[in-house]
């Protein structure tokens, strides 16, 4: 369930503790703490025991030949659940009875019930059948994160392809409820979801042709487990041919019955694409969903004009860059050049994506080797490149991450998107490597999934703004660091940020304003060099997930903000390493926790400052 946050839902969080008449012991805090601590990590092990698909992400395998349910019954047994979770721990644990961590630990639990009722509020909102949807992330699922390692593993891959089929038709049941309320991803979704459905089932053993991608997935398993000498020949056929069964009988006509429905419901669908606000409940909806991208109160005009202030100063730092390379053009000018400039794109050719690939290593790895400079705490997990799937694979996609598993089992993966190697300008390539690698996604998902000492489910919650926030981040912090040594290479990192700051215009415009999808392109093509078949992407990314864009510019403008506060208040005992270990030690916060949590360190690093000025000055007067 995608979750939403309201104002209220962060203002609990951010408040003191209530008054008490006598002060807790610390022996008392630390029971208290521990046993919440205790509780919390018991009750994420029953949240888990209701996602399948989630215990494989990491790393687990229990209920290993199941995926998860999915529809109204799942979402209202899952809010039963919490409601009640949440209840028993207010009622067993007094807030003023725990220490900074447990405290936190202890507000966002009862946070998540506040984005779970809300989220069920507007369960007919999110669209389903869109870019990365079950259709394509269920395969996916499978091929990159059900691993097999004997023959029981590939007996319950075997029954998920018999899942999956269950699961695409609960999908379907809940598009089918919300287009009966009039809630209709566009035009657009509808003909890309028809044609990645159609990916997933062409091909081997469906007809004629190569091999499908599941079908070429479950034989390259089987062979791997037989050349081990896990299966004889004739146990390696009956699986394949298990799978296949599979396949025709369970997963096809799944995959065709959502075809139909698409098929015949895309004439219902607007011609022009249109925006949230046209939604059934969608201007609440919409300002439900920037509250929970953000956590943050603010509202669309807020971000909308806040994003034209970013673009505008951005803007003059890229004419900067302009006049030092002796582009003697225009801005726009210099846009158009950079957008369409041989030198910065490679040619369609293999021989390119590997270098392409390759080149994503090597930045990748010179910034490896700084972080311990800048980071007391460094993840152990390991992180490799990799090309989308060609199942899935998007023209000018967004590149993206996806995370390792807490055990180390399976490394964290940096995918990009290489169909059309004119929409990956390498001049992009140091900034995104940064922003999805190190010291960005990776780095912080993988920190927070090692995490020991505080609740379990801290160490897997996520909270968009944050983990996108410090993304971005990333890319600027790598300026600090002393990377974009080359003048274009900086460019991009600013392409990137006015990128994100074009966002905030174009999400508010298109789902506040009612922006065309025609506005929001020309928009983008104004104030960037992003490639036309990246902004088309990106533009109808907006389209069918209202509010997510909003959350980079907003979470990394935060993080700017805390670290300039820290070393406007702190001086000479400011460090970096010091403020990096504060933001990432806790897991991914809501942007209200991670102030007050920025704030206690400052304090606590003045304390002591004053702490270590007076024992000096004792030491001093005793000589």
């Amino acid at each position: 369930m995608r979750l939403l946050v309201g104002v209220a839902a962060l203002a609990l969080i951010a408040a003191c503790s209530p008054q008490r008449s006598a002060a807790p012991t610390a022996a008392q805090i630390a029971q208290t703490s521990a046993d919440l601590t205790a509780y919390l990590d018991a009750e994420f092990e029953k949240e888990l025991a209701l996602s399948p698909t989630w215990l494989t992400f990491l790393g687990r395998k229990e209920l290993y030949d199941k995926l998860d349910e999915y529809g109204d019954a799942q979402i209202d047994a899952e809010l039963n659940w919490r409601r009640q979770s949440v209840a028993t721990m207010k009622a067993n644990f007094n807030p003023a009875m725990l220490d900074e961590e447990s405290r936190t630990s202890f507000d966002i639990w009862a946070l998540r019930l506040e984005m779970d009722e809300k989220a069920a509020q507007y369960r007919r909102a999110p669209y389903i059948f869109v870019k990365d949807g079950p259709h394509v992330s269920l395969p996916n699922f499978l091929i990159n994160f059900h691993r097999v390692d004997d023959r029981s593993d590939m007996n319950a891959y075997v029954s998920r392809l018999n899942e999956l089929a269950r699961a695409m038709d609960q999908e379907l049941k809940m598009a089918r409820l919300a287009a009966a309320e009039g809630n209709r991803a566009p035009r657009f979704a509808y003909d890309q979801s028809i044609q990645e459905a159609a990916n997933v089932i062409a091909g081997a053993p469906f007809g004629a042709g190569s091999d499908s991608p599941l079908w070429a997935d479950a034989k390259s398993k089987i062979k791997a487990l037989q050349e081990a000498g896990q299966l004889t020949a004739d146990e390696a056929k009956a699986l394949q041919d298990a799978a296949s069964t599979a396949l025709n009988e369970r997963v096809k006509p799944a995959y065709q019955r959502v075809m139909a429905w698409l098929t015949e419901d895309r004439a219902n669908t607007p011609e022009q694409a249109t925006g949230a606000s046209q939604l059934k409940d969608g201007v609440d909806y919409y300002n439900a969903a920037l509250q929970m991208q953000t956590t943050t109160p603010m509202t669309a005009e807020e971000i909308h004009q806040l994003g034209l202030s970013e673009v505008a100063r951005i803007r003059g730092e890229m004419e900067q860059i302009r006049q030092r390379v002796g582009f003697n053009g225009t801005l726009e000018q210099f846009f158009v050049s950079m957008r369409t400039a041989p030198q910065f794109h490679l040619p369609n050719t293999d021989a390119s994506r590997a270098a392409y690939l390759k080149l994503a290593e090597d930045y990748l790895a010179g910034i490896k080797a700084k972080l311990p400079e800048y980071f007391g705490i460094l993840p152990k997990a390991d992180l490799v490149v990799r090309r989308v799937e060609a199942f899935r694979e998007e023209a000018g996609g967004a590149q993206h991450y996806y995370p390792s598993a807490p055990d180390g089992s399976r490394p964290g993966i940096f995918y990009v998107h290489l169909s059309d190697m004119s929409a990956m300008p390498t001049y992009e390539l140091e900034s995104v490597a940064y922003h999805e690698g190190l010291p960005g996604h990776h780095l912080q998902i993988a920190i927070a999934q090692e995490l020991t000492g505080i609740a379990a489910f801290r160490t897997q919650y996520d909270f968009t703004a944050y983990q996108e926030g410090w993304g971005l981040y990333a890319e600027s912090l790598a300026k600090d660091m002393g990377f974009y040594t080359d003048p274009y290479s900086d460019y991009g990192r600013l392409s990137a940020e006015i990128w994100r700051a074009i966002r905030l215009v174009v999400d508010t415009g298109i789902h506040s304003k009612g922006w065309t999808e025609e506005q929001a392109q020309q928009y983008f093509l104004n104030n960037s060099s992003l490639p036309e078949a990246a902004v088309r992407s990106e533009v109808r990314r907006y389209f069918v997930w209202p509010g997510q864009a909003t959350s980079y510019k907003i979470g990394m403008l935060k993080i700017q903000q805390l670290r300039a506060q820290a070393q406007a208040q702190l001086g000479d005992a400011f460090t970096m390493r010091g403020f990096h270990d504060t933001v990432l030690s806790g897991g991914a916060l809501p942007l209200p926790v991670l102030e007050n949590r920025v704030q206690r360190w400052i304090d606590a690093t003045k304390a002591a400052q004053v702490q270590a000025g007076s024992s000096d000055q004792a030491a001093g007067s005793r000589r």
